[in-house]
């Protein structure tokens, strides 16, 4: 007797399982302690359902950054319609959850070219994306491009805020709340103070927007 196939709804709900799994380990213990074994348990499931799934270990993490880089992007593209775009800008790039599993997949692409790979695609996306509509908030802020080049201030927000998180990793946070005084002092210089910050759930942000509530 043929084995019963699996239904696309039970495939779909163990697929993200699994994916669920391989995040939260990452984020908890770091990508060394993903293995077919510890997945399984944690999404309660067979291990050979790990490669039944996706192939490979390399199969497995692409599709979990994938899934990562949708989401950010979809977010992006929201938060850049807010009414304070540089708060909302900031807020998302200083979101410390979301920095911590990209720090986790960029020291396994020092193992895993493929991984590197997927990095790289998605960072000249997600730039560009930043690029372009900083460009445009600059402008109509007034703001000299060529003393303050917008591919510049995203590079310092951005290295910013993924150093702060390495130090805080290690207990170490002197001199953090004076650098992010910094940067949100020349902020609210060009959009006034903060109205509402849009925390890391993507549906807070679309729910924000939808409203024409501000955007950070």
């Amino acid at each position: 007797m043929a084995p019963a196939r699996r239904s696309t709804v039970e495939d779909s709900i163990t697929r993200t399982a699994l994916l669920d799994a391989t995040e939260s380990l990452m984020l908890e213990e770091g990508y060394a302690a993903v293995t077919t074994r510890r997945l399984a348990s944690k999404a309660g499931v067979n291990n050979g359902l790990v490669y039944y799934y996706f192939g490979t270990m390399d199969g497995l993490y692409i599709e979990l950054f994938r899934r990562g880089a949708e989401r950010s992007l979809a977010r992006l593209r929201l938060i850049l319609q807010s009414p304070q775009p540089l708060w909302a800008l900031w807020d998302l790039t200083h979101d410390f959850s979301s920095n911590a599993l990209t720090m986790e997949f960029t020291a396994l692409a020092n193992h895993r070219k493929a991984i590197r790979a997927e990095i790289a695609a998605y960072s000249r996306t997600f730039r560009k994306l930043e690029l372009d509509a900083l460009t445009e908030v600059l402008k109509d802020y007034g703001v000299d491009r060529e003393r303050w080049p917008p591919v510049s201030l995203i590079l310092a927000m951005t290295a910013i805020s993924r150093f702060l998180q390495i130090e805080e990793d290690f207990d170490v946070t002197v001199g953090h709340a004076e650098m992010v005084a910094v940067i949100e002092r020349e902020i609210r210089a060009l959009e006034g103070e903060r109205r509402q910050r849009i925390g890391s759930s993507p549906k807070t942000v679309v729910r924000s927007i939808s409203r024409g509530e501000p955007g950070s």
